[in-house]
């Protein structure tokens, strides 16, 4: 079974008590967690490599939340932008169209996860997006920013999808993991069920390329049908295997 998971599983002991290895690895993996989550983001570092993979200079953006205490002990703040960033936000957008989707990097609670992860996905998710006539708006990078972070920033952009990549809470054993979320037409007052989730995005979980691909799928299927959320069913999986033999037909 310890060869299928990195879950602490049959780990042994001593008495009663833990191995010595064992109890050093916890602690090692409770130290990394920590430091996932209390780490500084350089969010300019993170925009100068996405404008690599777009060409376009990401907006930087900053949540209600002064700083990373403040954000920890009240998540309300981090749904929401603050004051200047509105403001910076909007005149922005009067500037551009209206877009099929608008896509958000965020620390989330693991700036790790942001920082390994977030650039690969999106070096392979936009190009498929481009390929097929998207209109993308140009990426923004948040600081201190919560999952519903994204609704304020759709309404405001008027995109018909809003994608947000932010860290997720840190595990014992997987503090690099990436969430992504995307609701279909984002305005205040949205909720969990109006949203979907592909978590645990990172090299030991779902690969960054292999998400991309997933969010490629079920992105378009809501685009199609207009929906997200508990109404839009995951049929990736069928929908791969129709790729995979329309492909063979092809060729």
């Amino acid at each position: 079974m310890r060869k299928l998971t990195s879950a602490r599983i049959a780990i042994g002991r001593t008495g009663g008590s833990m191995l010595t290895a064992e109890r050093l690895d916890f602690l090692l993996a409770h130290a990394l967690a920590r430091d996932a989550v209390m780490a500084p983001f350089d969010e300019a570092a993170l925009a100068q490599e996405l404008n690599a993979i777009t060409g376009c200079p990401p907006l930087i953006l900053n949540s209600a939340a002064h700083d990373r205490a403040e954000y920890l002990q009240r998540p309300d703040l981090g749904r929401q932008l603050s004051p200047s960033s509105r403001a910076l936000l909007t005149d922005h957008a009067a500037t551009l169209p209206a877009c099929d989707i608008a896509i958000i990097v965020s620390d989330g609670l693991s700036t790790l996860a942001a920082h390994t992860q977030a650039a690969p996905l999106l070096a392979v998710l936009i190009p498929l997006l481009t390929h097929e006539e998207w209109t993308i708006a140009p990426l923004t990078v948040a600081r201190h920013a919560r999952v519903a972070f994204q609704d304020e920033v759709g309404e405001i952009l008027r995109a018909r999808i809003t994608l947000m990549l932010l860290g997720e809470r840190p595990g014992l054993g997987n503090a690099d993991s990436l969430g992504a979320y995307f609701t279909y037409g984002p305005k205040a007052g949205r909720t969990d069920a109006d949203r979907n989730c592909i978590s645990n995005i990172r090299a030991g979980g779902l690969p960054p390329a292999d998400a991309a691909r997933k969010l490629h799928l079920l992105l378009s299927q809501s685009r199609t049908l207009a929906i997200s959320g508990v109404a839009l069913k995951d049929d990736t999986a069928a929908l791969n295997g129709a790729a995979v033999n329309n492909l063979g037909a092809g060729h």
